[in-house]
């Protein structure tokens, strides 16, 4: 944190999360910590409230970078960041799938990288359990509508039937190691789940396409020798960008809290 004990936060990404972030860190909607700049690869015109900078000077200005733009800018700029002495706050925990990236994150420094809880809730909670012995089983059922789920790498049949279902349809189904790779702006929730678990590969998801989908629904069942557990949530999605849920921003504005020592926050 900066000498003036006020938490110096750039922001990477102004759009459905960037937006509800950075416009409360401007407010003053976070004790202790102040917007500083903005980074976007589109010319913002001064939609931002704060400087619109280049990535390097982000860095260099900044306390703790937040990533609310996508996996690829922690697979890009993660490490420069971290060795920079400047912390990361990812958003897109998808790309921690990638276990070698993981590891040199984790390993980097002097900054710090933090995640954010994003959509889903009961991960403190798996943590705990996880202290006590591995878990036996942990399924995720994700449920989005058809039109967030569809990918590039999708065949003509599988389009086709997103497109023409009129009941839920099974998409993928795997392990978080690989499911977030096929889903990288809809799939973050298996890979929190697994980094709380501690393990990609004993996290069972399923993805699921529903039209009648008013609400994105994420289901994680664990079970293992201390006990069950079973949390479901189910977000209204965010309107500018229906692949996420309207919540994320508010859990990175908690956690931004948390970081700055906001008073009565639960870490």
């Amino acid at each position: 944190m900066s000498t003036t004990g006020t938490l110096k936060v750039g922001l990477v990404g102004w759009g459905a999360i960037g937006r509800v972030v950075g416009t409360a860190l401007a407010a003053g909607e976070v004790p202790g910590a102040v917007l500083t700049c903005v980074v976007d690869n589109r010319p913002l015109g001064g939609a931002a409230p704060a400087e619109q900078v280049p990535f390097d000077t982000a860095i260099e200005r900044c306390d703790l970078i937040v990533e609310a733009a996508g996996q690829g800018v922690v697979r890009e700029w993660g490490e420069r960041i971290l060795a920079a002495g400047t912390d990361l706050l990812v958003a897109s925990t998808g790309a921690l799938t990638d276990e070698d990236l993981a590891k040199r994150l984790l390993e980097a420094g002097p900054g710090r990288v933090r995640f954010t809880s994003g959509a889903v809730g009961g991960l403190d909670l798996l943590q705990a359990v996880r202290a006590l012995g591995p878990l036996d089983e942990v399924l995720l059922t994700t449920t989005k509508l058809p039109t967030t789920l569809e990918q590039p790498w999708m065949d003509k049949e599988l389009i086709g039937r997103l497109r023409s279902a009129t009941e839920p349809v099974e998409v993928l189904a795997g392990t978080a190691r690989d499911v977030p790779v096929k889903f990288p702006r809809s799939t973050n929730v298996a890979a929190s789940v697994a980094l709380a678990v501690g393990d990609l590969d004993a996290v069972q998801v399923r993805v699921v396409a529903d039209p009648h989908a008013v609400r994105t629904r994420h289901v994680i069942e664990a079970a293992g020798p201390h006990g069950s557990y079973r949390f479901e949530v189910a977000h209204t999605p965010d309107a500018d960008n229906p692949a996420t849920s309207g919540v994320v921003p508010y859990a990175v504005l908690r956690s931004l809290g948390a970081i700055a020592g906001r008073p009565g926050q639960i870490l």
